[in-house]
C-alpha cells in the first residue's frame, strides 16, 4: 500500500487540478460579465467588424464585387435582427448572467468526482506495473496447493453416484483383482474407466497413472491428457502442479491435443495470466471441429476470459455443427403465423418430445444441453435442475461431455 505521504501527494495534486479547472471556468465567466455586453450587442459588434473586413478584402482583391455584395446583404440582415432584439429589450443582461449557478454546478461536479472516486476507486492503492503483475502470477503458480492438498479441500464431486448392489459387488471384485495383479494393464484401464463413471476421481486418476506406467514409453498424449483431466475433476476443477505436469507431457507428445490445451488455458487463468490463457483458447475454439468436446465449455467461458485479458473479442457464431432434431421448415413457417400462446405451446411440445426421447432412448451431450437450456428459457428451473442431476450420472465417465452439459446448466441457472 502507499504511504500516508504518497496518499496526501495524490489527493493534493488531484485537488489542485480540479480547483484549477474550476478557477479557469469562473474567471472566464467573470471576464465575460465584465464586458457589460448582452449577447445581441456582442453579435452586433462582431457583424460590424465583419462588414469592415469585407471592404478590406475587396480593396485587396481577395474577393470579387459580386461576392462582396452577397456577403454584405447577408451580414446586414443579421445586423438588423440583432438591432431588433436590442430595441425590444429581449436581450439578456450579459454573458455573465446565471454565472453563480454555473459556479455552483462546477463545485458540485468537483465534489461529486471526489466522492465518487473515494467510494468506487482505490485511494492510496499503488500502481501495478506489468512486470509486477507477471511476477505475482509466477509466484502464485509456483506456490499453489498440491494435488493432495486440493483433493483434501475439494467437496464431494457432484457426479458421484451410488451403484446398484450387483455392480458394487463387481467393482469390489475388480478392485481386489487389480490389487492382486497391479501389472494387469487391461484391469487398470477398466478400473480407471469405472471409477470415473462412479465419480471416484481420486481412485480413477491413480489407476490411470498406473496405466501410463505400464504403457511407458509407449503411453500416448491422450493417456496423459486423461490423467490430467481426472486429477482436475478430483480437485473440483483446480489444476494442480501435478496435473500441469501431465498436461505438459501430453502436449510434448502432441502439441495439438485439445483436452490438454483446454486445461492448460484453464491453469493459466487460475494463476493470474488470462492473457496467455486467451492466446491458447482462441485458436483452440476457432480451429476445432464444432462437435469437439471442449468447444461448448470454451464458448461459455472465453468471453469472460477475453475481458479479463483486456481483449475486445466477439465469440464467433457456431459453425457447421450437426443439426439437432427440431422443427422442420414448415413448422417454422407455421410458428411465425401463430399467436404468442400457440407458439409457446408448440415450443413446449417440442421440449416435451425431446425430453421423452432422451429419457427412453438416450442422446448426445449436445441434446441434453439443449434440453436443459430450453427448460431454463421456459422458466422450468426445477425440471432443468433434475435433468442436470441425471446428466451428471449419465456422463460421469465422459468428462468433456459432462463439461458441455454443465455449460448449459450454468446458463440456465441450475449449476455453478
Amino acid at each position: 500500500m502507499a504511504t500516508g505521504f504518497e496518499e496526501w501527494v495524490f489527493w493534493g495534486l488531484a485537488g489542485a487540478m480540479a480547483l484549477g479547472v474550476g478557477l479557469i471556468l469562473v474567471l472566464t465567466l467573470l471576464r465575460a460579465r465584465g464586458t457589460g455586453l448582452s449577447p445581441a450587442a456582442y453579435d452586433l459588434r462582431v457583424y460590424r467588424d465583419q462588414l469592415s473586413e469585407i471592404d478590406r478584402d475587396l480593396a485587396r482583391g481577395v474577393i470579387g464585387t459580386d461576392d462582396a455584395a452577397r456577403l454584405r446583404t447577408e451580414i446586414s440582415r443579421r445586423v438588423l435582427e440583432a438591432d431588433r432584439v436590442l430595441g425590444t429589450g429581449d436581450a439578456a443582461t450579459g454573458p455573465g448572467r446565471g454565472g453563480l449557478g454555473v459556479v455552483v454546478l462546477v463545485l458540485l461536479a468537483i465534489g461529486g468526482a471526489f466522492l465518487g472516486y473515494n467510494r468506487l476507486g482505490a485511494p492510496g492503492y499503488p500502481d501495478m506495473p506489468l512486470q509486477s503483475r507477471i511476477a505475482m502470477a509466477e509466484e502464485l503458480r509456483a506456490t499453489r496447493p498440491s494435488q493432495a492438498e486440493a483433493e483434501a479441500e475439494a467437496p464431494q464431486p457432484p457426479a458421484a453416484v451410488t451403484p446398484d448392489p450387483d455392480f458394487a459387488a463387481l467393482m469390489e471384485k475388480l478392485r481386489a483383482a487389480v490389487t492382486a495383479r497391479p501389472a494387469d494393464l487391461q484391469g487398470q484401464e477398466l478400473l480407471a474407466r469405472n471409477e470415473a463413471g462412479l465419480g471416484n476421481f481420486v481412485a480413477a486418476h491413480k489407476a490411470m497413472a498406473q496405466v501410463i506406467a505400464l504403457k511407458d514409453p509407449q503411453s500416448s498424449a491422450e493417456d496423459h491428457a486423461a490423467l490430467a483431466e481426472l486429477m482436475i475433476l478430483a480437485a473440483a476443477g483446480y489444476v494442480s502442479p501435478e496435473a500441469e505436469a501431465a498436461l505438459t507431457e501430453a502436449l510434448r507428445r502432441n502439441p495439438r491435443n485439445g483436452t490438454a490445451l483446454y486445461y492448460s488455458g484453464m491453469m493459466l487463468a487460475q494463476t493470474g495470466r488470462p492473457d496467455l490463457a486467451f492466446r491458447i483458447w482462441r485458436p483452440l475454439l476457432e480451429d476445432s471441429a464444432p462437435d469437439a468436446p471442449w468447444v461448448a465449455p470454451l464458448r461459455a467461458q472465453i468471453g469472460q476470459l477475453a475481458a479479463a485479458a483486456g481483449v475486445d473479442y466477439q465469440v464467433p457464431s457456431a459453425r457447421g455443427a450437426t443439426a439437432l432434431p427440431g422443427p422442420d421448415a414448415a413448422a417454422v413457417d407455421a410458428a411465425g403465423a401463430m399467436s404468442e400462446a400457440d407458439r409457446g405451446a408448440m415450443i413446449a411440445g417440442m421440449v416435451e418430445q425431446l425430453s421423452a426421447r432422451l429419457a427412453s432412448e438416450g442422446g448426445t451431450a449436445a441434446e441434453w444441453a439443449r434440453l436443459i437450456g430450453a427448460l431454463g428459457v421456459l422458466g422450468q428451473t426445477d425440471r432443468a435442475r433434475a435433468i442436470w442431476a441425471e446428466a451428471q450420472t449419465r456422463f460421469a465417465a465422459q468428462p468433456n461431455d459432462l463439461a458441455a452439459v454443465r455449460a448449459a446448466a450454468v446458463q440456465a441457472g441450475v449449476a455453478e
